[in-house]
């Protein structure tokens, strides 16, 4: 295997619901293609021109503020299942990665593993499941309540071993299809995963072959204690948020350590934290575009879906932007996103911003926002690439197809010149692209094991 730490790894992250933030509102938006196919068809095709790793989905299950202020303005409320669309873009695309978010709290095994088998194969091998437990959405599959936190990671920690037993039901080759015997399957290469636990009753095998690529990449998105836990298990594309270096290079440092205890090298997992970047040929110009689209957004509506988001315990909307943010002497605990309230706590704490000052650096919803040149972004990136902080980049466009150009056409060349990233694509498949093994069949390595 090639030496995968020598460049970075670009991801880059599409909003299920197209338009972000207040950019639709440009007079020169058509705002009926803005969620089509045919956005995501030329984004998806530019970001494989620019040689990006992987393009990545998100999703969510319901729409959990309801509050009509904030509902009337949300551009991401109505939205494309991921394990929908990719498949399409699976057609248009031939080597960029395909990386769909699917939540373990309110989906089931076997039903998830068919999917990603048959995205896998379509592709022929891009497939990429973002493992993550669900923010919300209880109310909509049978409960009176979201699912409990700790509850959540437990049963996702089971989900992952059901599911990655499921996509070794069958072995790489057993389907023979000897037209001279008749014989399509080699019944002694199908296993059973027999599966009982605490969540979970599986019997398998899965009703499709084994992956391309083995498995589909595992991503994970979670960063609190138990997130932390199981992607340092499980994760092979790690996602995340942090505002400074040194919060980045912890996260890896506690990945890594964790990893460790479960016989998991660095080698085995790449860590891209989230970052919206805005360029332009100068600063200023950069600048100005940034100050555009912010001027588009509805800045009381978007702070109070922010305090509903991050659940600091205040109102963001409902005090002056001009002075600092009033945290409360008692923070609420949150059943939803733990690690993103925690960072937002520690902005904070640490700078002591002005509301308007936070609205700012929260546009990403909490991941960093990246302002300048394409040297000064490849210097950024560069930066923290070389000091150990990530092994690339989840890149957050503020606005699509627009910002896609600008980076795939001016960063992506400048950090190309600088042997920073690839020029042509390693291989064909998701794997490839990220240097990452080809998982071997368990029931396979374990029978050779007690050999």
């Amino acid at each position: 295997m090639s030496d995968t730490r020598r460049q970075l790894k670009l991801a880059a992250f599409l909003p299920g619901g197209g338009a972000r933030g207040g950019s639709w509102r440009r007079p020169e938006v058509d705002t009926t293609a803005t969620s089509g196919f045919a956005v995501y068809s030329q984004v998806a095709q530019k970001l494989e021109a620019g040689c990006f790793d992987t393009l990545f989905m998100n999703d969510s299950v319901g729409i959990s503020e309801l509050d009509p202020q904030v509902l009337s303005r949300n551009t991401q409320a109505l939205r494309w299942d991921p394990l929908t669309l990719l498949p399409a873009l699976a057609v248009v695309t031939q080597r960029i990665g395909l990386t769909a978010t699917a939540n373990t709290s309110y989906n089931e095994p076997y039903t998830l593993a068919r999917r990603f088998a048959s995205l896998d194969e379509l592709s022929g091998g891009r497939a990429g499941w973002n493992m993550v437990t669900s923010l919300g959405g209880g109310e909509n599959f049978n409960l009176d309540s979201h699912m409990a936190h700790a509850d959540r990671y437990a049963r996702a920690e089971e989900f992952i071993d059901v599911i990655t037993g499921l996509w070794d039901s069958w072995e790489d080759d057993a389907a023979v299809r000897d037209k001279a015997t008749g014989i399509w399957l080699d019944v002694a290469k199908m296993h059973q995963i027999n599966h009982k636990g605490a969540h979970f009753s599986v019997r398998g095998p899965l009703n499709a072959p084994r992956p391309i690529q083995g498995h589909p990449v595992v991503a994970q998105a979670g960063s609190s204690g138990p997130g932390r836990e199981l992607a340092a298990r499980t994760g092979e594309l790690i996602f995340t948020a942090a505002q400074t270096m040194q919060e980045a290079q912890d996260f890896v440092g506690d990945i890594t350590s964790r990893a460790a205890r479960y016989g998991r090298t660095s080698d085995m997992f790449r860590i891209l934290p989230g970052v919206s970047v805005i360029t332009g040929a100068t600063e200023a110009e950069a600048e100005a575009k940034y100050d555009a689209l912010q001027d588009l957004q509805d800045m009381p509506a978007r702070l109070k879906g922010i305090s509903s988001f991050i659940n600091i315990g205040v109102d963001l909307s409902a005090h002056p932007l001009d002075e600092p943010v009033p945290l409360p002497a008692v923070i609420p605990e949150t059943n939803s996103h733990k690690s993103r309230q925690q960072l937002v706590l520690d902005l904070i704490r640490r700078e002591n911003p002005t509301i308007r000052q936070l609205f700012r650096k929260l546009t990403a919803g909490g991941h960093r926002v990246l302002i300048g040149t394409p040297r000064a972004i490849a210097d950024d990136f560069q930066a923290w690439f070389e000091a150990g902080a990530a092994d690339g980049f989840t890149i957050m466009f503020p606005e699509i197809p627009g910002c896609v150009d600008d980076f795939v056409d001016d960063v992506v060349p400048e950090l190309q010149r600088r042997g920073l990233f690839r020029t042509q694509y390693e291989g064909t498949t998701l794997r490839d692209h990220l240097g990452l093994r080809r998982p071997p069949n368990r029931f396979v390595a374990n029978a050779a094991a007690a050999e």
